[in-house]
């Protein structure tokens, strides 16, 4: 008897899944993608900075010169203590042999930045502290999360107006979406390379008209792709 039951409500169960698949399956619909773009300016620039000791004459001690770029950097009204950190803390003062005789020690950090004026500065501050070994690592953008999902709710209102397009012509209306994939290469979202970086001319930053080199920074392109199945009414 209890078999007799079980077999029942196994049967019953899966006529209920089968009615339910058929169902979805035999709704008529409409499949669009949609996407959604945004260009925004970098707002956290990360430089990657390396200062070395040659074991030679007269040489500058690292930690002096960590301490020299440390009071540069607050000279700029950087807060070094949030801003700047060791980037490999296995790889401090790691000894490298260089031609066979020289011995440097090597220090390397990261330090973020907020805009391209500051960032500028810096590797003038950077120069004129005879620190040469300072380059752009990546760049990106505090809100990047937010803006990522604002193209996502973009490219779902696109596949739908699509889908509208589609279907007016023959009659029908768009229902209620049926099923949603996101195809956007999201990553982590955080950053990207700074490969795309240029010089454009010169122009005055501060009240006392000093003259710099303006690095300026391609805009970060968001784009998110999604895939969504309406009903058709």
């Amino acid at each position: 008897m209890k078999k007799l039951i079980l077999c029942t409500l196994m049967g019953l169960l899966t006529q209920g899944l089968s009615a339910q698949m058929k169902t979805f399956l035999d709704v008529p619909y409409i499949e669009v993608f949609g996407s959604a773009d945004t260009l925004v300016t970098p707002n956290e620039i990360y430089i990657s900075i390396v200062i070395a000791e040659a074991d030679v004459k007269n040489k500058i001690s690292l930690e002096e010169q960590e301490r020299k770029m440390v009071a540069g950097l607050k000279f700029l009204g950087i807060s070094t203590e949030k801003e700047l950190t060791t980037s490999d803390m296995q790889s401090n003062f790691r000894y490298y042999v260089l031609k066979q005789k020289d011995v440097m020690k090597t220090k390397s950090y990261t330090l973020k930045v907020a805009d391209a004026v500051l960032a500028t500065r810096v590797f003038m501050k950077l120069e004129e502290l005879g620190i040469a070994n300072a380059n752009l690592e990546r760049v990106g953008h505090s809100d990047m999360v937010k803006l990522k999902n604002l193209c996502r709710t973009n490219a779902v209102k696109n596949a739908y107006e699509k889908a509208k397009a589609l279907t007016s012509p023959i009659g029908a209306s768009v229902g209620a979406p049926l099923h949603i994939s996101d195809f956007s290469n999201d990553g982590d979202g955080a950053t990207q390379p700074a490969s795309q970086i240029r010089v454009r001319g010169m122009s005055i930053l501060n009240e006392v008209k000093e003259e710099l080199p303006q690095i300026d920074f391609e805009k970060i392109r968001i784009s998110m792709n999604v895939s969504v199945k309406f009903m058709l009414k």
